[in-house]
């Protein structure tokens, strides 16, 4: 087939195809949907893959599909069976009940967002979470904004503006979507001095470093990639303490915000925040969205006379985060406080908690409705594997897992992604070793794995 044998949009719009369409769609949108899917086959046609049947009828289909994309009210939902369980690419940490709860009526409703109702006077929207993180935290006061980035610019600014931030060469990361940690930092208005070298840095190469241009030491938690070998990293507790010495504020980012001692509950173990405060740091940043298993946002906490400047900024109002934001963050905060099983009540935990006689489980459940779901050209097995905590947490700790691996009689593996990809329900999975794999870690249930379909053809992206 070639350019020539594809409908004009005008035959397509006055046509079967168009009427139907039209009856539930307006009709601009429906001419933009036509043009979409023509496109789309001229595309597939040029990579040498031309529509099996009739092409009006797969037009159609095309268009269909990119209008029910488009009229979503919401983002487009998509079943998680890559491993990686939070995974900054799909939205990381699932809400919990009460935190799904609390944004649906802070949606709804009017809600005393900046208002005292026991002076009846204007309030502060980080009260709302202040007394939760000091009760998780041990720390002196709290904010919130948005991200966590924005969280160390806020601090940064306020508290280095025009003078030195002394990092450990070892520490200076880059997180997703190519943000790095200095440009970050020349962004806050500070001037980066670097100390140390990739692999050691010690107490004394910061201390030597110290001046009266000195506005804070930073103290960045690789939680995106791991060194090992011949290194060394000052200890917390002499660097909290070679910082009070100097009068000079320690600033810790400890990236996933881990509230609880994960190891106690069996998951992969990461530094806490109520352990920095403890150990002296000042000031400690974190985001809500990883391991906390809240909404994405950027937290504070520390020393009260600091978070105070810091509220002062004019770049905390831009910051802020709104009340739907406010609402799940808070109730993941009680629930994380009052819970008799946080790791069960919070998703993110919950999943990563998982033990592999559960997914071994729900393997052979799913396998069987999903073999006839599929037909006879695929081919399915249950195969030991290992996920990942996703968002930066334990980069070199896999997790035990189970994955169904499947197999079709003559699709590559990125075909079969593809055709699980353009499902209603598009499911992402991942390929190994030239197979597609369907990992289980972060599917809540075996009816999440049967595609219900387009049926388009396949093809490689």
């Amino acid at each position: 087939m070639d350019f020539r044998s594809l409908p004009s949009v005008e035959a397509i719009l006055e046509g079967e195809t168009g009427s139907l369409l039209a009856k539930r769609f307006p009709r601009a949108l429906v001419g933009d949907a036509v043009r979409v899917a023509i496109d789309e086959l001229r595309a597939s046609i040029r990579e040498g893959h031309p529509p099996q049947g009739e092409a009006e009828a797969e037009v159609r289909i095309r268009a269909e599909r990119w209008l029910h994309a488009t009229a979503r009210p919401g983002l487009p939902r998509v079943v998680n069976a890559t491993g990686i369980v939070l995974h900054t690419n799909l939205g990381r940490a699932i809400l919990g009940d009460a935190a799904r709860t609390a944004l649906v009526e802070a949606a709804s409703y009017p809600s005393a967002l900046e208002f005292d109702l026991a002076t009846g006077r204007r309030g502060h929207r980080d009260d709302h979470i202040r007394q939760s993180l000091l009760a998780l935290t041990g720390a002196a006061d709290a904010l919130v904004v948005n991200n966590n980035a924005a969280a160390l610019m806020l601090a940064v600014n306020t508290l280095a503006d025009r003078r030195e931030v002394i990092v450990s060469r070892g520490e200076l990361i880059e997180i997703g979507g190519s943000f790095r940690l200095p440009d970050l930092l020349q962004r806050s208005g500070a001037i980066l001095r670097e100390v140390g070298t990739t692999n050691r840095t010690s107490v004394e190469d910061i201390a030597a470093a110290i001046t009266r241009r000195t506005g804070l030491i930073l103290r960045a938690h690789p939680s995106n990639y791991r060194i090992e070998g011949f290194t060394e990293r000052p200890e917390l507790r002499a660097l909290a303490s070679l910082a009070r010495e100097n009068n000079v504020t320690l600033l810790e980012d400890l990236g996933s915000g881990a509230l609880l001692d994960l190891d106690a509950h069996g998951l992969p173990p990461e530094p806490t925040v109520r352990a920095s405060i403890e150990a002296g740091v000042d000031l400690v940043s974190f985001s809500g969205d990883k391991i906390l298993g809240g909404p994405q946002a950027g937290i504070l906490v520390g020393r009260a006379e600091l978070v105070a400047a810091m509220q002062k900024n004019p770049l905390k109002r831009a910051l802020r985060v709104d009340k739907l934001i406010l609402a799940a963050l808070r109730a993941t905060l009680v629930t994380l406080r009052i819970s008799e099983d946080p790791i069960e009540a919070l998703p993110a935990l919950r999943l990563l908690a998982r033990e592999e006689s559960e997914l071994e489980t729900l393997a052979r459940v799913a396998i069987g409705p999903l073999a006839e779901a599929l037909g006879e050209d695929f081919a399915l097995r249950v195969v030991a594997s290992s996920a990942e905590v996703g968002s930066g947490a334990q980069p070199m700790r896999a997790i035990a897992s189970r994955a169904i691996e499947v197999r079709h009689a003559s699709w590559s593996a990125d075909e079969t992604a593809a055709w699980f990809r353009a499902a209603t329900t598009p499911i992402l999975g991942r390929i190994h070793d030239n197979t597609f794999r369907l990992e289980l870690h972060a599917v809540e249930s075996a009816a999440d794995l049967l595609p219900t379909h387009t049926g388009l053809r396949p093809h490689a992206p």
